[in-house]
């Protein structure tokens, strides 16, 4: 199974479908409630539930996920109703249309389960409906839409959002230890399709640190990350050079990242790391280590970059 400890734990949604086509007279005893095994939906409900809880038993690779939330709807097949959704030609027909949906707030998607579940509830339908119709057929099974997770990507900036990368160490800076943050920086900012301009290393002054952030707020860099100088060690400078620049706090992202962080060592909470804007430009300090940069940009990304938004007055 792949590793997801990595993700964010967010709300998941998802919506599928599934058709159970059978012939007219198996509706009108489906209306009239004359079906030998008895009620239909309900017992089909059930069943679509018990197969989204059971999907990571059936499918080797899907996670165990927690379902917060889950429904199963289900329609005659009609044209003036369905024809959107499952075409004119189909929507012609006999048969029984049915809708699941389900929320989940976790570290992966919800889609697996509401298509198990769909497909179990159309088994359960073709089941107790065998005995009256021998023409019975399941089909267009789809997922009609999911959101959480990276499928939330786009709304988060419609254009590559312009980053910058500064390195703050003492050691690097006089060329003694080798730069690993701020590439790893780099590498996960390029994956979320934003552009990179700036990467520099400077000592973990104040005036260096100060001057090379006035140099790409002049420039109208929109997002700034710092690697380094989040401790409490002496010559842990950086946060303290940031925070006297800043116009605004942005506490949210930094209690993001030290509980994100936290979650995976407790070390995480001697974290000074903080955030905030300079005219439209937001700067996030984060940690010198590779491994602590990678897990504060795994907690904000790519959330942070509807900031931009906001500060140019474009509200949530």
């Amino acid at each position: 199974m792949r590793d997801i400890s990595h993700k964010q734990i967010t709300l998941r949604t998802a919506r599928a479908v599934g058709v159970v086509f059978c012939g007219a007279a198996t509706i009108e005893l489906i209306r009239s409630g004359q079906l030998p095994k008895g009620n239909l939906f309900d017992v089909a409900r059930a069943a679509g539930f018990l197969g989204a809880k059971h999907t990571s038993q059936l499918l080797p690779h899907c996670h165990p996920v927690s379902i917060d939330g889950m429904e199963m709807t289900f329609e005659f097949l009609d044209p003036s109703t369905h024809a959107e959704l499952l075409g004119e030609r189909t929507a012609a027909g006999n048969g029984i249309v049915i809708i699941g949906e389900a929320r989940s707030i976790g570290r992966t998607g919800i889609e697996m389960e509401v298509l198990t579940g769909v497909s179990v509830a159309a088994l359960e339908i073709y089941d107790m409906l065998k005995p009256v119709d021998k023409q019975l057929e399941i089909g267009h099974i789809r997922l009609l839409e999911k959101k959480g997770g990276k499928s939330d990507r786009e709304r988060y900036f419609a254009t590559p959002p312009s980053c910058a990368v500064l390195v703050c160490s003492d050691s690097t800076a006089e060329g003694k230890r080798e730069d690993k943050s701020g590439k790893v920086i780099q590498e996960m900012l390029k994956a979320v399709n934003a552009e990179v301009r700036h990467y520099a290393v400077v000592p973990d002054e104040k005036t260096a640190i100060q001057q090379q952030i006035r140099q790409w707020v002049a420039e109208d860099i929109q997002y700034i990350f710092t690697s380094g100088g989040t401790g409490l060690g002496p010559r842990d400078n950086t946060v303290s050079a940031v925070k006297e620049l800043l116009e605004r706090d942005a506490d949210g992202i930094a209690e993001a990242m030290r509980v994100y962080g936290q979650q995976r060592t407790p070390m995480a909470m001697m974290s000074r790391g903080v955030a905030g804007s300079i005219a439209h430009t937001l700067v996030v300090t984060l940690p010198g280590s590779s491994d602590g940069a990678r897990e504060s940009l795994e907690a904000i990304l790519p959330a942070v970059f509807h900031a931009r938004k906001m500060m140019k007055g474009g509200g949530h």
